[in-house]
């Protein structure tokens, strides 16, 4: 099971999430300013957001096109909507049954890291974040499972604990798993690289799902992913908004 921490940002709060039972949260990261992503408080497994497929038909310069005219409605970064759009083209191609969907990931994403700008990141053209984005030391404190080093600090630079790591907050022994390299060029995946985020939290969805064209499937991905229905809301709710966006374009 992923075990995540989602930097939201109500009142600069962070909260550990991912240990199967119903964490209370707050509020994701709010949206941009001059995007609205309404509260649809869906029940779980009832529905599914809205999707629109960017498998067909787009990809290099007419992606980047596509992600650019989109950034300006949502406000979430070109760079981003290119990963995300690029590990569905991915996962489609590897895994169709699946169905995984780019706004998905888009609401993981902001609920997750803001899409990668938590504590003031910048997306590289290369997709690598500046500075990374680290979570808080899983010690045990109040609210907090304690989870000891288990990486030597290799990738969240602590040897004592581990934290999550990158704009899909995974955990070093989550990322051993399931880090997935989006560039296809053998080196090594890296959390902090928006693609290879994208590509990783993908694949494990739709590990986690299996059909997320379904409500079923598509619930139990994202409630695997964190285990509340809160969360579970707040992905969908960015999700959908992010979709019908889209799909005005």
């Amino acid at each position: 099971m992923i075990l995540l921490v989602a930097a939201l940002i109500a009142g600069v709060t962070v909260i550990v999430i991912g240990f199967n039972r119903a964490d209370p949260l707050t509020a994701p990261a709010p949206p941009p300013p001059g995007f609205e992503v309404p509260e649809l408080n869906v029940a779980p497994g009832a529905a599914i957001p809205t999707a629109t497929a960017v498998a067909q038909g787009r990809t290099g310069t007419s992606l980047s096109a596509w992600a650019e005219r989109l950034s300006e409605k949502t406000e979430i970064p070109a760079r981003s909507l290119v990963a995300y759009a690029e590990a569905e083209i991915a996962v489609r191609t590897a895994n169709p049954a699946c169905k995984i969907n780019w706004a998905t990931l888009a609401g993981v994403g902001r609920v997750e890291s803001h899409h990668g700008r938590y504590g003031g990141a910048d997306i590289g053209d290369d997709g690598v974040l500046a500075p990374p984005i680290i979570g808080i030391p899983l010690d045990g404190s109040p609210g907090v499972r304690a989870i000891p080093d288990t990486d030597g600090g290799r990738l969240d630079g602590d040897t004592r604990w581990d934290r999550a790591v990158g704009a899909m907050q995974f955990l070093p022994t989550t990322w051993a798993r399931w880090g997935a390299r989006a560039a296809g060029d053998g080196a090594e995946p890296d959390p902090q690289d928006i693609d290879d985020a994208a590509l990783s939290a993908a694949t494990y969805l739709c590990a986690s799902g299996g059909d997320l064209s379904s409500a079923a499937g598509w619930w139990e991905a994202v409630m695997t992913y964190n285990r509340s229905v809160t969360y579970g809301r707040n992905v969908f709710d960015g999700a959908d908004a992010y979709a019908k966006a889209a799909a005005k374009l």
